[in-house]
């Protein structure tokens, strides 16, 4: 029987969006029989501190418990290590340092996508937290595919952060309404695709919900995850 290597899935940023990926996952893979699936180590841990709280208002700052939770995965048997959180990416090296075994970078994950799939599309609407958008990931990210970032006004920033809020708080009927304006929005603007750079965003987000292509990232992680597994 082939051995795969044993995915450690950095959880609980949050529980729903840890969910999500571990469902993807087990849908992408085209599994006949048990064996089929690819082994996975998930640390659901809710108790790491809100990344946006640290990035903008200097709250608890949730490094250490990122560094426990990945090292954690490690000791318990993890051959690398994904994680189902945009925002704490900004984490992602200090992380990374703190373990032996390699770290999946979500973000590279998704300006590379864009640049394969889309080759013509060089504007990218994001919907992020705005966490994120102070650390300049994504902008850097793209930029290095020759991908230039366009994201909301900052009034209607503030409420695609009270729209990821309200996912995680499970008003997701007001949360959608919140994010197909904003999406719609950052068409205006000259988006030619739009990156659902937060988790919960996808949990509410269709492709229905706007004409131009929607990039999950979740699903992009999904894939590899399942290939990096397989070692192909």
């Amino acid at each position: 029987m082939k051995k795969f290597k044993v995915a450690g899935i950095l959880g609980g940023l949050g529980p729903e969006a840890t969910k999500n990926l571990y469902e993807r996952i087990l849908e992408k893979t085209k599994a006949r029989v048990d064996q089929d699936n690819i082994p996975m180590l998930i640390f659901n841990n809710p108790q790491i501190p809100d990344r946006s709280n640290f990035l903008l208002n200097n709250k608890e700052n949730p490094e250490q418990e990122l560094i426990k939770t990945a090292q954690t995965l490690e000791k318990a048997g993890a051959d690398f290590i994904v994680m189902p959180c945009n925002t704490a990416h900004y984490f992602m090296n200090t992380v990374a340092k703190s373990i032996s075994i390699p770290f999946i970078n979500i973000i590279d994950l998704t300006s590379e996508f864009i640049s394969q799939k889309f080759p013509n599309k060089k504007k990218a609407g994001l919907l992020i937290t705005t966490g994120s958008k102070r650390t300049n990931m994504y902008t850097e990210s793209l930029q290095k595919f020759g991908i230039s970032a366009i994201y909301p006004e900052e009034n209607l920033q503030k409420k695609v952060m009270d729209a990821i809020y309200k996912v995680k708080a499970n008003k997701k009927k007001e949360a959608r309404k919140i994010l197909k304006h904003a999406a719609k929005e950052l068409k205006k603007k000259g988006a030619e695709v739009i990156i659902m750079g937060c988790t919960e965003i996808p949990l509410v987000l269709e492709q229905k919900d706007i004409n131009i292509p929607l990039i999950n990232p979740i699903e992009i992680l999904a894939d590899k995850t399942i290939l990096e597994s397989r070692g192909y």
